[in-house]
């Protein structure tokens, strides 16, 4: 189809302006409305505002547009708190009051089921999403990318859609001592004129400063990605941090030298103080290396494992799978109301860690296994070992399709599927649905607010 074609399919071109009402937000937290009857995603605008649209991009079912004037104002439009909220692109929702967007995530959420499923939505509960008191400070890590602008160093994420990097150590929704670290580190490198990756070139040694904090227990871990394992000034930039952030309990360098997107490489050495810090969460510990997932909102996780444990309904004599374990903290948080939990991830490093979780706790019913659910399910099944309630938390990408294949055959009776991708969600609940199970609720949880992502936990029990 060439590009005529597809102009003429959808009658708008690049630069056409025209009057939009918007009728909802999209999935990326864009206003959502239609021109002549054709779809129209417009960044920035809100539900029930009238715009002016510009065309910025024709593509074969849609077309996208920018604001060049607001008609009529949303109610709920609000003064963006950041100041470069509108270059960063890393928040997508300040523009709106924190109520509305809660409102609109738990729309996302049954959209999704629209678009995705033959489901009848009036006969699923889609609860209020559960929001936080204290929306801000609320992120426990910064992975940011380093670049020089003239003598400066600079730390922060690339704009939307662009090589352009934004400064990013005052961001309001990091903790603040992610905030402070990474600023004092970006000076000490600047301080020692360490050489600093250029991505267009491949060169340089210093490509992303890593801080993460544990809300609870006020340890801070540091991590230097480099191209190369070489560091020079090594042990002054270590002495440096140690002197002027006494906070930073744990130092780390991870060795990155592909020409990649990807934080993290291989390779990771210790460079000083602990070689990993704690977290709490409720009643439970957690040890972090470098590389281990972790929930960014403490505070919102507690909520989120909560509804997790809910609908997982344990009385004690469970056998319970937490696939895509990580460090453990699913299994763990259900681990007192289980009969045994068996975990497993293909990350090495997360299964070491939720081993240590698990012994740590004194959970001996608790175990963990590097490897694929869709790999050892079968095989624990064979030994004659089968679960009662199987939870799922899988990337952005959903579950493995051997996986939701392998729950399909072992048929636990209960699943607990904790999302952060409503599209992906609604496709894989979708084909359980298909093959006996229902789902009886489904729970949003705002683990990012500002943005236009949403988590949930939908409850799906077994009907035959």
């Amino acid at each position: 189809m060439n590009q005529k074609t597809i102009h003429k399919s959808i009658d708008m071109k690049k630069g056409q302006q025209f009057p939009l009402t918007i009728k909802r937000l999209g999935i990326n937290g864009e206003g959502v409305g239609y021109f002549k009857k054709q779809v129209v995603f417009v960044p920035g605008a809100l539900p029930n505002e009238e715009v002016v649209a510009e065309v910025t991009k024709v593509n074969p079912r849609f077309a996208e547009a920018k604001v060049v004037k607001i008609r009529k104002r949303s109610k709920e439009r609000i003064e963006p708190l950041c100041p470069v909220y509108e270059q960063c692109g890393g928040c997508q929702l300040q523009h709106m009051n924190y109520s509305a967007t809660l409102r609109e995530k738990r729309d996302i959420v049954r959209q999704a089921f629209e678009r995705h499923t033959k489901l009848n939505m009036n006969k699923i509960a889609i609860h209020e999403t559960i929001g936080m008191e204290d929306p801000w400070d609320y992120r426990n890590k910064s992975q940011l990318q380093v670049a020089k602008r003239g003598e400066e160093v600079i730390a922060g994420l690339y704009a939307m859609n662009s090589h352009k990097l934004i400064d990013l150590t005052q961001c309001k929704v990091q903790h603040k001592a992610t905030n402070k670290v990474t600023d004092v580190v970006k000076q000490i490198l600047a301080d020692f004129n360490v050489s600093i990756y250029n991505e267009r070139k491949h060169k340089g040694v210093i490509r992303t400063i890593v801080t993460r904090v544990g809300f609870e227990t006020g340890q801070v871990q540091v991590v230097l990605v480099t191209k190369e394992e070489e560091l020079p000034r090594k042990e002054a930039i270590v002495s440096e941090i140690q002197k002027r952030l006494p906070e930073v309990t744990s130092i780390i360098q991870n060795i990155n030298g592909q020409k990649t997107s990807i934080i993290f490489g291989e390779k990771t050495v210790h460079l000083a103080g602990e070689e990993v810090i704690e977290e709490k969460l409720g009643d439970l510990s957690f040890t972090l290396s470098a590389r281990a997932f972790f929930q960014l909102n403490p505070t919102q996780t507690v909520k989120l494992y909560n509804e997790v444990k809910r609908a997982a309904s344990l009385t004690g004599k469970e056998r319970v799978v937490d696939a895509y374990c990580g460090v453990g903290t699913i299994g763990l948080w259900l681990a007192s109301d289980a009969a045994e939990v068996r975990g497993m991830d293909v990350i090495e490093a997360a299964i070491e860690d939720a081993r240590v979780n698990a012994k740590n706790h004194r959970f001996h019913h608790v175990s963990y296994e590097v490897g694929k659910a869709e790999t050892l399910l079968p095989r624990w099944q064979k030994e004659g070992w089968k679960p009662d309630v199987v939870v799922v938390d899988p990337p952005r990408t959903g579950c493995d399709d051997k996986l939701l294949q392998t729950i399909i055959e072992v048929k636990p009776k209960r699943m607990v599927y904790v999302s952060c991708n409503p599209s992906t969600l609604a496709k894989d609940v979708d084909r359980l649905c298909k093959k006996g199970y229902k789902v009886k609720s489904i729970q949003p949880v705002d683990m990012f607010p500002w943005t236009a992502q949403v988590e949930s936990v939908t409850e799906l029990v077994r009907e035959k």
